[in-house]
This record gives C-alpha cells, sequence and structure tokens, in this order.
C-alpha cells in the first residue's frame, strides 16, 4: 500500500478537479460523482496516513491543519450569506 499512496492521492485529486470543470463548466452531472470518489480516494490516502502516524507525522500535522482552515472558511462562509 505504501509503494502506491502518491499514486492514489493524485488519482483522487485529479479527478476531483476534472469533476469540478465538468459540472461547472459542462453542467454534467457526472462531474458530481467524480467529486465524490475523488474525495474518497483522498480519504483512503489520509486515513492510511492517520493508521501509521508515525512514519507520517509532518504530512498528518499538515492534514489537520488543512482540514481546520477548509471547516474555518466553509463556517465563515455559510454565517455570510446567512446575514
Amino acid at each position: 500500500m505504501k509503494k502506491y499512496i502518491k499514486e492514489i492521492k493524485i488519482s483522487g485529486l485529479l479527478l476531483m478537479l476534472l469533476g469540478i470543470i465538468s459540472y461547472r463548466l459542462f453542467s454534467l452531472q457526472a462531474g458530481v460523482w467524480m467529486c465524490i470518489i475523488g474525495i474518497a480516494l483522498w480519504m483512503v490516502e489520509i486515513v492510511y496516513k492517520a493508521l501509521n502516524w508515525e512514519e507520517y507525522r509532518k504530512d498528518n500535522t499538515q492534514n489537520i491543519i488543512i482540514m481546520i482552515l477548509v471547516i474555518v472558511l466553509l463556517l465563515g462562509s455559510y454565517f455570510m450569506a446567512t446575514r
């Protein structure tokens, strides 16, 4: 699994990017499914690294910081939209 973790991450990110482009530019519903599959692949990488904490300590702390920032931005945009 360790050998393929980078490929899983890259394919997940590419699927998310293609899903966003196909949904936003071409209004294709398949873009939503591409995003869901891409997020699932990305989560496989995050869970694998979380289970092997000592080996991926730097990556895990970076992922935690990114997730906290995304949550704060989403909450901020939600509260700005409901005003």
